[in-house]
């Protein structure tokens, strides 16, 4: 099953990608649902609403449509840094004995075909391709074994890294050089589990202006999805429509001789086996 978040005159709508287009999910007793607010009913009612779109179930046009995140209203922005092993030998650090975790905020978040802003701050803007875990199921201290229960689905993400204020400012700033504006686009689509049958077996490429940057694959991941999770539910709990950024894999600009930084005018194609094309245009800050 897939679901994708649009853009319409009265306001966000979840809808059913279905034979290329978008199904409009029905309005409830409360109005149209989210996203976020289906997943916490459980995949047996993600199903149900699948199973009930028809012929006629009214459609939106897809060369007119423009999707939102597919969560837009995401509680956590949960990051992973340093989690491919080929990408932390490309850094010339050892894998982490435990997961690196930084954070971002909502503000960051936007769709596909949305423009990415280059800051007027920063000169050295990175492009990270990932692989994003949807939650699905709230839990804390999640046992390992039980961890995948509580995913709702997967997304392709994009962590745009302002890597001067990241790694130059006093500190070290993870937290400020990943949190500008736009620096979250997540897309088109989220793709349920039942599609999914390996999370940990999935190409996972970014294209620059169609030239392949990161190419590699999902098995390279030091700290798979379930560990993530575990791990993750020690400190909070974690909700339906919270976001995990799984870390990203070698090919980043900041690591190439010289350095590839974004600008304005880039086209960005982050790709990922079974889950999809996210692609964003490069822009100035006004």
């Amino acid at each position: 099953m897939r679901f994708a978040t649009v853009a319409t005159e009265s306001g966000p709508r979840v809808c059913a990608v279905v034979d290329g287009g978008y199904a409009v999910v029905p309005s409830g007793p409360d109005g149209p649902p989210t996203l976020k607010g289906l997943l916490a009913q459980g995949q047996a009612a993600l199903k149900r609403l699948w199973d009930g779109i028809t012929p006629g179930t009214p459609r939106l046009d897809p060369a007119t449509v423009r999707l939102l995140p597919p969560i837009p209203d995401a509680g956590k922005i949960l990051c992973i840094g340093l989690n491919y092993s080929d990408h932390a030998a490309e850094s010339g650090m050892a894998p982490p004995g435990e997961p690196v975790l930084f954070a971002k905020y909502a503000n960051t978040l936007i769709g596909h075909q949305a423009p990415i802003v280059l800051p007027r701050v920063s000169q050295e803007v990175d492009y990270e391709a990932e692989m994003v875990v949807v939650i699905g199921k709230r839990g804390r201290h999640i046992p390992q074994a039980q961890a995948l229960e509580h995913v709702g689905g997967y997304t392709v993400g994009h962590d745009v890294s302002a890597r001067d204020w990241q790694l130059q400012k006093p500190g070290k700033q993870w937290t400020v050089g990943k949190t500008f504006d736009t620096f979250a686009p997540t897309g088109p689509a989220l793709v349920t589990p039942d599609e999914v049958p390996d999370p940990h077996a999935l190409g996972i490429r970014l294209r620059l202006n169609g030239q392949t940057m990161q190419d590699s694959n999902t098995c390279q991941l030091i700290f798979r999805i379930d560990a993530l999770i575990a791990y993750l539910s020690q400190v909070m709990t974690l909700e339906p429509g919270d976001l995990i950024f799984t870390g990203t894999p070698p090919g980043v600009g900041m690591a190439r001789k010289p350095p590839v930084w974004l600008k304005a005018g880039d086209s960005v194609e982050v790709e990922i086996d079974g889950l999809g094309v996210l692609k964003n245009p490069v822009v100035a800050e006004d």
